[in-house]
């Protein structure tokens, strides 16, 4: 699975997209860490018969599902798709770290181009967290049901938004600082992504597939038990801060800059309250 982190883009330098692309694949490379487990559960529960051998990763980030899929199908390649270079190239290297780079293949590709790359026939289309990026999703959904081989299956992967870390607010009518951003940034996103958070069951079923599972997992991690959860707060509340700094009041963007300040005694990596807590849904097709 892989984190969705809000951008703000402000048609800069290539070296600012540069740098927004880079503090992406931290991030992508921190939720991987944190969330090893519960991908890993994720491709135990898919309902396969046999071991794929061939897979797609669709929309791959830096690689936290081609990297479970690897662990889970030791006989397997992938092949890693995404529209970023920096991804694809942070894939790569960590491919490498972990002896894996005979079984992976890295593509760069616009899945909303018309023309899609030879992917071959695999058994199994992985998409973590990048369905709701595409401009015409049901184009995607049966261009991935024609790709697959027959009997083949489909695991969409979507999170609700990106994780919370800070504790709640009092009431619904007294958000907190954090609910507040993620608030604002889901206003921003959802004119970006109108697909964001969709039931993709009756899609998949539209597309030709027949949806044989699907699963909510709610992820609740105490920071006190993972010192990683602090750094990604931190890295993931630094982008709201870009995505949102136009749209909140001049008080709750002095309380996050003090949240952010590494060297405040309020800064978020000394806080012993964290919990990260996030839910995805996984629906599981098939191609019949």
């Amino acid at each position: 699975m892989a984190a969705h982190v809000p951008t703000h883009d402000h048609g800069d330098s290539h070296d600012h997209h540069h740098h927004q692309a880079g503090g992406q694949a931290d991030l992508l490379d921190l939720d991987a860490e944190i969330l090893a487990e519960h991908t890993a559960a994720v491709t135990e529960w898919l309902p396969l018969s046999t071991a794929p051998r061939q897979i797609v990763d669709l929309g791959s980030g830096t690689g936290a599902g081609t990297f479970a899929l690897l662990d889970r199908f030791p006989d397997s390649h992938v092949t890693a798709v995404d529209a970023s270079v920096e991804h694809l190239q942070r894939l790569r290297a960590n491919a490498c770290d972990r002896g894996v780079e005979d079984r992976v293949h890295t593509l760069q590709a616009d899945l909303d181009g018309a023309a899609w790359p030879d992917l071959g026939t695999p058994e199994l289309v992985w998409a973590s967290a990048s369905m709701h990026h595409m401009t015409n999703p049901d184009l995607v959904l049966r261009a991935v049901h024609d790709l697959l081989a027959p009997g083949g299956l489909f695991a969409v992967i979507e999170l609700a938004g990106f994780p919370l870390f800070l504790p709640e607010g009092p009431s619904k009518d007294q958000p907190s600082l954090e609910e507040r951003l993620h608030a604002e940034a889901n206003r921003r996103q959802t004119e970006q992504m109108p697909h964001r958070g969709a039931d993709w069951g009756p899609m998949l079923t539209a597309a030709g597939f027949t949806v044989e599972g699907e699963r909510t997992i709610t992820v609740n991690i105490a920071g006190s038990s993972n010192e990683v959860i602090g750094r990604y707060a931190l890295g993931g509340l630094q982008r709201f801060r870009t995505a949102v700094a136009d749209r909140i009041s001049a008080a709750d963007l002095a309380e996050l800059d003090q949240i952010l300040d590494t060297t405040s005694p309020h800064s978020i990596l000394r806080r012993d309250d964290l919990v990260m807590r996030s839910e995805r849904t996984v629906w599981a097709a098939r191609r019949t």
